[in-house]
């Protein structure tokens, strides 16, 4: 069979049974072996970009690898920031781009890229296939390397001549991933031991503990050392956000429960979590009065950004197995009460007399029941979505964490509709980031799609309008966006439902009106443009040096 036929082979035998992508002049022979199945969906977006934020969406939803596939030249570099974005956030995803042929390499051909070194940087790793006899086995380690360890995107490249060229087939059954665990007994007594002795246990839970499907090893580990939880951006939902346990986010905006909370205690239980600058502030003086414990599945994060007193290094889900059963139950109640009377004293809270993104998403939270999944873009909207819907599974909050790639939302939440399509999806954006990818409203109406895009439209560039409003002498430089640009008519001029909220009354109603459509639909909900998240900690601030907007007066 031609390479192209083997290329849809691999991926139905790797199991892929949904693509998104963008057909061009190299990868004919692919889309051609495609059209000629039916057990492959593919998905044709409105922009390279958006097919791979749809792969990144469906890969977080479903946990098996996202598939997104282009043409050479522009195609290719237009996958770059989805690929980027998918790397910072640990997605599993393969790309596969077709090249011009081996013979015109090097001879700037009409739309040659070297995709493979452009993407180095961004992927686990990077394939170039110039033969048609390591096309097969190319495509099976790509899909190993992806899942494997700490899942991230990887790139495989293919020239034209190969996906023309002819050979074998033969099938082979794709091994499960490795789950390796690189510690010792030794080294769980010594967890263990810090464990028993703490007084003050604070559980810290990055993306690690969803992607390992650690959730209930996870709230076990809560239950016997009587500790509270909080947890980052990617870890939303990794535990029951109604639990009494739940603090509620860490960092830039976390609540100043979990912040004070992480500074006070005397152990820090790190799972899954890479200590990003945006969670630890200043890291001099971050949980400055705890020893700290890291279990990771990538050694790299060990002692890169904070340094630890103990560490596992290994799949959270199997570590966890393994440490739980070493640990004597254990009760805290002095300290669960002092979280208890700082979750009284600080509680998340915003003006109710107006139309406000908090109240927009606490109404969504309320018609949905919490059990829809949500996709964000970047900034106040995505941090408000963070803080106010109440996650109690895993894989329903998807955002961009590490890369903060602003358009990055309504293809997730396309990709995210196709791999759950029995949940309702929900993207939350702004009106600066739907500028950037509202296309792909396109695509949601070209499949009827029924996904909910909610446009929360300030007129700014809501969250770098915070900063500049904060801490550069409310000079807005380039902030302002109140143009004439009307989503409504978009939104219905690329065959999509669309409301538009004014009033904070009729929030619920459009919400169930929404929800009843059998199809796509766009909400605009205008807001002040001077609204802001809070709590905050200013950057390179402690995160106990917390403050809200009270504080500023």
């Amino acid at each position: 069979m031609t390479g192209a036929e083997i290329v849809i082979r691999s991926l139905h035998e790797q199991g892929v049974t949904t693509v998104f992508g963008y057909p061009g002049a190299t990868n004919l022979a692919l889309y051609d072996a495609l059209c000629k199945r039916h057990d492959i969906r593919h998905v044709l977006t409105a922009h390279e970009q958006g097919a791979c934020h749809a792969a990144d969406g469906y890969a977080r939803v479903s946990g098996k690898p996202g598939v997104c596939m282009a043409t050479s030249g522009p195609g290719a570099t237009n996958l770059v920031t989805g690929i980027a974005t998918a790397m910072m956030d640990s997605v599993p995803l393969v790309a596969i781009t077709c090249n011009v042929s081996v013979n015109s390499i090097g001879k700037d051909s009409f739309q040659e890229v070297d995709i493979a070194g452009v993407a180095m940087p961004i992927t686990k790793h990077s394939f170039i296939v110039k033969n048609v006899e390591n096309l097969a086995d190319t495509i099976r380690k790509a899909f190993a390397i992806a899942k494997n360890g700490r899942p991230g995107p990887v790139l495989v490249d293919i020239t034209k001549d190969v996906t023309a060229a002819v050979y074998e087939y033969t099938p082979l059954t794709p091994a499960e991933p490795e789950r390796k665990a690189r510690y010792t007994e030794e080294d769980l007594d010594t967890v263990a031991e810090l464990i028993s002795a703490s007084k003050k246990p604070f559980i810290y839970l990055g993306g690690g503990s969803i992607l390992s499907g650690a959730s209930g090893e996870v709230a076990e580990l809560a239950e016997l050392i009587d500790a509270p939880v909080c947890d980052t951006l990617m870890a939303k939902g990794a535990f029951n956000g109604k639990s009494p346990r739940y603090t509620g986010m860490i960092g830039m905006h976390g609540t100043k429960t979990s912040n004070l909370g992480v500074s006070e205690c005397d152990l820090l239980v790190a799972l899954g979590a890479r200590f990003s600058d945006r969670v630890i502030g200043n890291p001099s003086k971050f949980a400055s009065n705890a020893k700290i414990v890291h279990i990771d599945i990538d050694a790299a994060e060990v002692n890169k950004n904070i340094r630890v007193d103990a560490s596992l290094i290994g799949d959270l889900k199997a570590t966890l197995q393994e440490l739980n059963a070493l640990i004597p139950k254990q009760d805290h109640p002095e300290w669960m009460n002092k979280i208890d009377d700082l979750k009284a004293l600080y509680p998340l809270k915003y003006d109710k007399s107006e139309l406000s993104c908090p109240y927009v998403i606490q109404m969504l939270d309320k018609v949905t029941d919490g059990k829809a999944v949500i996709t964000t873009d970047v900034g106040q909207h995505q941090m408000w979505a963070a803080q106010y819907y109440t996650y109690t599974k895993p894989r329903t909050f998807l955002s961009s964490g590490g890369l903060g790639t602003m358009g990055y939302g309504l293809g997730a939440c396309i990709g995210a509709q196709v791999g759950r399509p029995d949940d309702i999806c929900v993207n939350i954006a702004g009106d600066g980031c739907f500028r950037m990818n509202m296309n792909e409203l396109a695509t949601a109406s070209r499949y009827n799609i029924p996904i909910i895009e909610i446009v929360f439209n300030n007129h700014v560039l809501g969250m770098v309008r915070q900063w500049q409003d904060l801490f550069y002498g409310k000079r807005f430089s380039q902030t302002t966006l109140n143009d004439k640009v009307d989503f409504i008519k978009v939104a219905q001029g690329l065959g999509v439902t669309a409301f538009k909220l004014e009033k904070a009354q009729d929030v619920e109603k459009v919400l169930k009106e929404a929800l009843a459509v059998k199809g796509p639909v766009f909400i605009e909900a205008v807001i002040d443009s001077d609204d802001k998240v809070w709590p905050m900690v200013a950057p390179g601030a402690a995160i106990s040096e917390v403050f809200d907007k009270t504080d500023l007066k």
